[in-house]
């Protein structure tokens, strides 16, 4: 109880935060991913199937999954970083009598949170678009699972990157180009071997993967889960340590 008591106390501003500017968050949060559904959805893949199923079912999990990734991974680190470098309201819960996986978790709620509720809007927005997409258990249980992998990337990079000019390097040069890359508006089988093999081990391909097979009923990759797993165990990791450099 201790873990969770903690974990909600260092989530708490963030949650007034969310609670105070809801509409505006979810607002800015689903432009650009309906735009993406309008636009190659209905643009350019309108008359195209891909394995076995109309482009714009293919392509919904897709757009979840980046929703959840971006929306969360941006929440965190960039408020993160704020708390960090202009109030330092971060540097005064490192003294508090609270453990490190409490800070992290609490830190995680906000951008687990918000890019819940973005991807289930899109993928209540999906669920009309196509008749072949469904809303299954295993597939809320991926969002969440994704949405706290990247939300704890976002902690991470809060705490690591300095400034804002940097958290937006980062953003360029590895967050967008996984969104665009790693299975969300099209097959990665259409790729090279070697990228095909690079870009199908990154982080947002897994969730791809597990978000198309449990939306589209098809043969769920565990494997991909794992991987997924893994990468959520090497991002606590990458906070526990930056949290030890910073004390």
């Amino acid at each position: 109880m201790s873990l969770i008591g903690d974990t909600m106390r260092v989530a708490m501003s963030d949650l007034y935060y969310l609670k105070r500017n809801l509409p505006i968050l979810m607002a800015t949060s689903i432009v650009t991913p309906v735009l993406y559904l309008v636009a190659f959805g209905y643009g350019l893949g309108k008359d195209i199937t891909m394995e076995g199923v109309s482009y714009m079912a293919f392509m919904i999990p897709g757009v979840v999954a980046l929703t959840t990734v971006t929306s969360s991974f941006t929440t965190v680190a960039n408020k993160l970083m704020v708390q960090k470098r202009f109030y330092e309201s971060f540097d005064e819960m490192l003294l508090c009598p609270i453990s490190k996986t409490s800070l992290i978790l609490g830190k995680s709620i906000l951008g687990i949170l918000k890019s819940m509720m973005c991807g289930l809007l899109m993928l209540l927005i999906g669920y009309f678009l196509s008749d072949d997409l469904q809303i299954t258990p295993m597939l809320i249980l991926c969002m969440i699972l994704s949405c706290m992998v990247f939300s704890m990337l976002g902690v991470a990079a809060g705490m690591i990157v300095p400034d804002l000019p940097r958290m937006n390097l980062f953003n360029s040069f590895v967050i967008l180009p996984m969104t665009f890359l790693c299975g969300t508006m099209f097959s990665l089988d259409a790729l090279p071997e070697v990228a095909k093999n690079i870009i199908g081990a990154l982080p947002l391909s897994q969730t791809s993967a597990c978000l198309r097979a449990a939306a589209l009923r098809w043969d769920f990759p565990w494997v991909s889960l794992c991987i997924l797993i893994g990468y959520g165990l090497l991002f606590y990791g990458l906070c526990l340590f930056s949290l030890r450099k910073t004390n």
